[in-house]
């Protein structure tokens, strides 16, 4: 089983005034640990949350969501805070603008004494990411178990960087610094990259220095232009597919789930085996998960696939 560990929130999708007044907004579960949970199930992977989700309606429909897609919430703490709420509006491209009402809310009222003592041996992995990484008290609850389980488990961290809710950026860089340490696999955008380190950072210096720093697979999401990782095998690139993009929310999610999915299918998701990954291994699982977030990309929201549609856009990739 593979542990999601972060925010969960209500997107409010907003298209523009209606005729008459008004302005019409559609909610969605989301959250980017969210996603990649309900992404990890839909792939057939055994997964489950921790988090905190609020006792509100929002709360409430945020949990259903979680159990109807077949992920464990016995790890998520019933928070007596709001929901957090972000308005989504994205532009003519396709990508996504985004509005933060999250503060003082139930995605970040986790403690160290809200964590289990310990994690059954079920427990392969643990997915950290967005966030609450950065946010007090949750984040020093992830980073805490990002420690203790560091030795015993994969961790894979995905920072989605998002500046109006992480703050001073120098912090964040201490921050992330100590969750890399701990981190088998890291996957991050490009554009988390220039946010954080600059536009001018140099990806695969900053790669280097996190595969020396302990880390045994660093994944760079690049948007439409795809993936490249690195590894002490090498540095391998799978270029992006073409699709007809509606929008791109919950890609990069999509694509943290589905290179944990196939890591999991290929018997790969335990340290000693992803430091071990040859070049086949490694360019199978960009080859997936570029796939992946390909579909996700073809329709509004994070509706993250399922199995059966990943195998159906690599089977048309290699007939095309």
């Amino acid at each position: 089983m593979i542990l999601v560990c972060g925010e969960a929130l209500v997107d409010l999708f907003v298209d523009g005034p209606a005729e008459g007044g008004g302005l019409p907004a559609t909610a969605v579960a989301g959250g980017s640990p969210f996603n990649v949970a309900v992404g990890l199930a839909r792939l057939g992977t055994p997964v489950g949350f921790l988090g905190g989700l609020s006792a509100d309606p929002f709360g409430a429909f945020l949990r259903d969501r979680l159990r109807a897609e077949g992920v464990d919430t016995g790890l998520a703490k019933r928070s007596a805070k709001p929901t957090p709420l972000v308005v989504v509006s994205p532009d003519a491209a396709g990508h996504p603008a985004y509005t933060f009402h999250a503060h003082d809310c139930a995605d970040r009222d986790v403690s160290e004494a809200d964590l289990p003592p310990a994690l059954g041996p079920e427990v392969e992995a643990l997915a950290i990411g967005s966030w609450p990484m950065a946010v007090e008290p949750i984040g020093s609850a992830l980073l805490a178990l990002a420690e203790r389980e560091a030795g015993r488990s994969v961790v894979s961290l995905d920072p989605n960087l998002r500046p109006s809710m992480v703050g001073d950026l120098a912090r964040w860089r201490e921050r992330f610094a100590r969750f890399a340490r701990a981190a088998t696999i890291i996957k991050v955008s490009a554009e988390d990259l220039g946010i954080a380190y600059g536009e001018n950072a140099d990806a695969e210096e900053l790669a280097r220095g996190w595969l020396d720093a302990g880390a045994r697979l660093v994944v760079l999401t690049r948007g439409a232009d795809g993936a490249t990782a690195f590894h002490a095998a090498g540095v391998f690139h799978e270029g992006g597919r073409p699709v007809a993009v509606v929008d791109t929310v919950g890609a990069g999610d999509t694509f943290h789930a589905a290179l944990l999915a196939r890591l999991g299918q290929r018997g790969l998701l335990r340290r000693e085996a992803i430091a071990a990954l040859d070049a086949a291994a490694l360019r199978d699982a960009l080859r997936y998960a570029v796939a992946a977030s390909g579909v996700t990309c073809t329709r509004r929201g994070a509706d993250l696939p399922g199995a059966a549609e990943v195998d159906a856009a690599l089977a048309e990739t290699a007939t095309a």
